[in-house]
């Protein structure tokens, strides 16, 4: 028997969490990738759109938001015409842990539809690494399943109703071939959130996201289809299914964990609704992204990669 959740307080949890906040900013497909590829190194608007493949109104409108919340700044290169590169400015690097768990998820789960480094190299330890999300306070490897969680919705961030904030639909076809697509728009983390806070059936994670019934109906179709949630019949009453995690869908965690850090840290600079622990230390859990082989912090300096095209950074 699943116990039920306090959907009430998890509906203001939500509403007024960092992680909700943050994907107002990152929370589609497009602008993960525009970070991506500032991360490895593309700087200018024709390289942008050509490695990313962004229609370029879109990359237009997305890199002026990213330059108003303050991750990119641009520096002009060309004066007639006048042309800009976008670099990453201090709040943006901050976003390197988050950008290090979407390369792990799309190395063990994504069809590579973006030309991403195959191997990262981890200067100060000289090896090939791959990134795992660790406790700052232990510095143990953490997953979803070593946290619990404590609700505390929080007044200072606005409590605004999800559902006026939409999210462009997806066909089948790109649900198939899109990369990251469905798996980082705001909508689908928001479900997974729910999902992880006990909220398993239809009607909860309709009432915790305030999103309509046939909004969300497509939404879990599409994530079932996408292998991010598993469909079953409730056994104690065969009119009901439950939505449960998928191994990909928690090997998103990573990436959820840090961006709401980050977006409360460093964008919000309010603490989040949603606050995990880690009781194997003990203390309230913050991500800390390391090497795998020498177990340290990982920073954008410190790493190297060779992306597919043949570019070194």
């Amino acid at each position: 028997m699943i116990s039920a959740p306090d959907l009430e307080l998890t509906r203001a949890a939500l509403a007024t969490s960092t992680l909700s906040h943050g994907l107002k900013v990152f929370g589609d497909r497009w602008t993960v990738q525009v970070m991506l590829s500032a991360f490895l190194g593309v700087r200018r608007f024709d390289e942008l759109q050509s490695f990313s493949n962004i229609p370029r109104p879109t990359l237009s409108d997305r890199l002026r938001s990213l330059v108003q919340i303050g991750v990119l700044k641009p520096r002009l290169y060309q004066d007639k015409p006048a042309r800009y590169e976008y670099h990453l400015t201090r709040k943006g690097l901050g976003l390197y842990d988050a950008t290090l768990m979407v390369w792990a998820w799309e190395k063990k789960w994504g069809n590579r539809a973006l030309a991403l480094p195959q191997t990262l190299h981890h200067t100060p330890c000289g090896h090939s690494f791959s990134p795992v999300l660790t406790c700052l306070a232990c510095c143990e490897k953490v997953t979803m399943k070593d946290l619990k969680y404590t609700l505390v919705p929080n007044a200072r961030l606005q409590h605004e109703p999800l559902e006026g904030l939409r999210t462009p639909r997806m066909s089948g076809r790109e649900t198939a071939e899109m990369s990251l697509g469905l798996r980082v728009d705001r909508w689908s983390l928001l479900v997974l959130t729910a999902v992880v806070l006990g909220c398993h059936y239809f009607d909860q994670i309709t009432h915790v996201l305030g999103i309509g019934p046939n909004v969300l109906s497509r939404r879990l179709s599409g994530m079932v289809e996408a292998h991010l949630l598993h469909c079953e019949t409730d056994v104690n009453d065969a009119r009901r299914r439950l939505y449960r995690l998928t191994p990909s869908s928690r090997d998103l965690f990573g990436y959820i964990v840090c961006l709401s850090n980050w977006a409360g840290e460093s964008h919000l600079h309010e603490p989040s609704s949603i606050r995990p622990r880690h009781p194997s230390c003990k203390h309230n859990f913050s991500p800390r992204v390391a090497c795998d082989h020498c177990q340290q912090t990982l920073n954008p300096w410190d790493v190297s990669f060779t992306v597919t095209q043949g570019s070194t950074a």
